[in-house]
């Protein structure tokens, strides 16, 4: 089975990397489970203090394998965690403790903007493009975009954004905070780890102690909210919306949708 995410160690960073560049590094369930274990290597290894996260190929991700995906969704919803690893999203068990600087390009779809979200840090290169387009299939975002996408970037901005399901640039996503850095896509990786071994040179407990206080006040809110995602997603997965949204996908058909 080919190998969907790989996680090396440089210094105290280590670099998790998404490895599906011949689907747009697209998640079907094992890149999901790979990227869990790879956060729980980051969280269980005291020599590791930052996570890097870059892709290989042109695109950082499509998003959601919906072909490979959606069969797997159940009565309780969708648990792409396997024992003992860590949700990359924050949502089905707490986030990692350590920082996560992301280094993107190229599509940035759905689950890769939650996965910004839920990191710390990220620099785009200027050619990225990003979409939270879960509405345009029936669903709603069940990453953390919901969670977090207004208080990162305003209230308007979210919505702007998740309601129409539209594209928007890099431009765009550093103006309103999505990411930190806009920098050509030549560079967009080496930046990152620049970034990130910043990070790791600096006093570790205090790192630590700056992440966790922060955290501990951005989340306060999100524990209801949290609760009602898989709830949301199994409703919406059972309506004839979504199964119109999942038929496009493999049609390439436009969906009408009929709000039922």
């Amino acid at each position: 089975m080919t190998q969907r995410v790989s996680a090396t160690p440089d210094g105290h960073v280590l670099v998790i990397r998404l490895t599906r560049a011949d689907k747009r590094n697209a998640a079907d369930m094992q890149m999901l489970e790979e990227l869990a274990h790879a956060y729980a290597q980051l969280e269980a290894d005291p020599q590791l203090r930052v996570g890097l996260i870059t892709a290989d190929g042109d695109h950082f991700t499509g998003g959601l394998d919906l072909a490979d995906i959606a069969p797997r969704l159940t009565a309780a919803g969708l648990n792409i965690v396997p024992d003992g690893a860590i949700d990359p999203w924050g949502v089905q068990t707490d986030p990692v403790s350590k920082p996560v600087v992301m280094a993107v390009k190229g599509t940035c779809f759905t689950l890769g903007i939650e996965l910004m979200l839920a990191a710390d840090i990220a620099v785009a290169a200027d050619t990225s493009i990003f979409a939270q387009l879960e509405v345009q299939r029936g669903i709603l975002p069940f990453g953390g975009a919901t969670l977090r996408f207004a208080s990162r970037c305003g209230w308007g901005n979210a919505m702007r954004w998740m309601l129409t399901g539209d594209t928007f640039d890099a431009n765009i996503a550093h103006a309103m905070g999505l990411v930190q850095e806009v920098v050509e896509v030549a560079q967009v990786e080496s930046r990152g780890l620049e970034i990130a071994q910043r990070i790791a040179a600096a006093a570790p407990l205090a790192v630590a102690a700056t992440l966790r206080n922060s955290r501990l006040a951005a989340r306060a809110t999100e524990q209801a909210a949290i609760a009602q995602l898989q709830p949301e997603l199994v409703a919406l997965m059972q309506s004839r919306d979504a199964r119109a949204a999942f038929e496009s996908y493999l049609t390439k058909v436009p969906p009408v949708f009929e709000g039922r």
